[in-house]
């Protein structure tokens, strides 16, 4: 039986992040897990998360893969232009196919820079996000006034906010 050690939960919610902050386990149920860590119940831990989401302490939880071990090598962000009253809808639109991984609205910033909508698109190869860019290109057809697609360069550090030591 699990004893619960935790006298309030300040204390239990930074166990908590700094449990989970790097990412949970590999396993099938890991919350469990980490609340065996913890040595609390794993519906207590849950409502806990639940709590932090709820209040905004935690924005989200979600996967965050790392393309480059995955074999995805060629990292293209797609830029369009497309009229201001479209890009909610094209946005859904674009955002719900599965070839992209992320997709939003951005502000312009004229003359230089014309683009408001982005996603981002993985292939092994260049020449394979060109071809899943193409069909984005042809769902928004005439949509579209220009677009731009920019290869990344170099990994960036994929992390959030994270809590100093235990």
């Amino acid at each position: 039986m699990i004893r619960e050690r935790y006298l309030d939960n300040a204390e239990l919610d930074r166990r908590i992040v700094l449990a989970a902050q790097s990412g949970l386990p590999l396993d099938a149920r890991p919350y469990h897990w980490i609340a065996a860590e913890l040595g609390v119940k794993p519906e207590t831990l849950m409502e806990r998360m639940r709590q932090m989401l709820q209040d905004g302490r935690i924005r989200r939880i979600g996967v965050v893969p790392n393309h480059y071990r995955l074999g995805y090598t060629a990292n293209g962000m797609a830029v369009w232009d497309v009229p201001d009253e479209d890009v909610t809808d094209i946005g859904k639109q674009v955002g719900a196919m599965d070839i992209v991984s992320h997709c939003y609205r951005r502000p312009r910033h004229l003359p230089d820079w014309p683009y408001n909508l982005f996603a981002m698109v993985h292939g092994h190869s260049q020449e394979e996000v060109r071809g899943k860019v193409k069909r984005i290109n042809d769902l928004l057809g005439d949509k579209v006034r220009r677009h731009d697609l920019l290869f990344s360069t170099r990994i960036l550090k994929k992390t959030g906010l994270r809590l100093a030591g235990g």
